[in-house]
């Protein structure tokens, strides 16, 4: 099978197309046919050596994907065989990630997707619709815990806060977000944010206020960043859910969160416990299959552009980057 892959850690240029042989699935394990490979901060993180060790012989990055099912291990049913999915966190602890033909992965990695839902949709889920559940979920209670409830997301038009909004709307909340320019603006609101905040201009904490003198939930990427958006409209019963790191390591003010009684929870995907993530992938399931679920703006490259969606994505493309392994 044609594959991207790399055999040691580094810039986009250790990136390369090369054939290798096909994986087989384990038991418990089905192999997809990829279709379209998602990309997100993570896949250049671990490839640049940020966040991933080298691999011992090679490794085909990518989490996220969709495709067909096309063989199953031992003690998957068959009749999987020809089922179209969305494949989530492909390459963690694996060597055949989604940026490839083929992908192995685990069948519960491997969800169902929604005849309504493009395949185009169904890469973009994954990584970012699942830590959108996850940390808007992160309280308890799931999504029906946030009916009625005021959700704050900050970076709306990010591919987290894009579905972080939809899923909020989908459970029966009021949503508020921020961006940072018209066009993002424009994007949230298409996701159907019931207020968008441009925190670039004054008076941005007054029009969040104006909309809910307390949040009950914000998800957010930048805590240290954000701390004197969130904080105003924060207070006991309000949950920060921080599911991204900012470069180097922000100084909090411990008396400042201490005073408004909020809870501040710290989440990384890879290691929400098994319970926690069958709940997001369920969640993920009933809106994309009630259509609240929507795509990005849409960048495509071929597999042998790989390298060039990856610079794409670290280079903070607005929308959702796709590569097409079989095009």
């Amino acid at each position: 099978m044609r594959a991207a892959i790399y055999r040691k850690t580094g810039p986009s240029s250790v990136l390369s197309v090369e054939e290798v042989e096909a994986p087989l699935p384990a038991p418990g394990q089905v192999r997809v046919r990829v279709s379209r490979s998602g990309v997100n901060p993570t896949d250049w993180k671990a490839r640049s050596g940020a966040t991933g060790a080298p691999p011992a012989d090679f490794q085909v990055p990518h989490q996220d994907g969709a495709g067909i099912i096309d063989a199953v291990g031992e003690g998957v049913s068959e009749a999987r065989v020809g089922e179209r999915v969305w494949v989530f966190l492909a390459a963690a602890g694996n060597r055949y990630g989604t940026a490839a033909e083929y992908s192995v992965v685990p069948a519960a990695k491997a969800v169902h997707l929604a005849d309504s839902a493009s395949d185009d949709l169904g890469a973009s889920l994954g990584v970012p619709a699942l830590t959108a559940a996850h940390n808007l979920a992160c309280a308890g209670g799931g999504s029906k815990e946030l009916a009625g409830k005021v959700v704050l997301v900050a970076g709306g038009a990010g591919a987290v806060g894009h579905f972080a909004i939809e899923l909020a709307k989908f459970a029966g909340a009021r949503v508020a977000t921020t961006v940072s320019s018209e066009e993002k603006a424009s994007m949230a609101k298409a996701a159907g944010a019931d207020l968008v905040v441009n925190y670039r201009r004054p008076g941005a904490v007054d029009q969040l206020k104006a909309f809910a003198p307390r949040f009950d939930r914000i998800v957010e990427l930048a805590l240290g960043a954000n701390m004197d958006l969130d904080l105003p409209v924060s207070g006991p019963g309000t949950v920060i859910a921080v599911y991204a790191a900012e470069p180097g390591d922000p100084v909090l003010p411990t008396r400042r969160f201490m005073n408004a009684n909020v809870t501040v929870h710290f989440s990384l995907l890879s290691g929400v416990p098994d319970e926690e993530m069958r709940a997001a992938v369920s969640w993920v399931t009933e809106a994309l299959a009630a259509e609240a679920l929507s795509e990005l703006p849409l960048h495509k490259y071929r597999l042998e552009e790989v390298a060039a969606a990856q610079d794409a994505v670290e280079g903070n493309a607005v929308g959702k980057v796709l590569v097409l392994p079989t095009a």
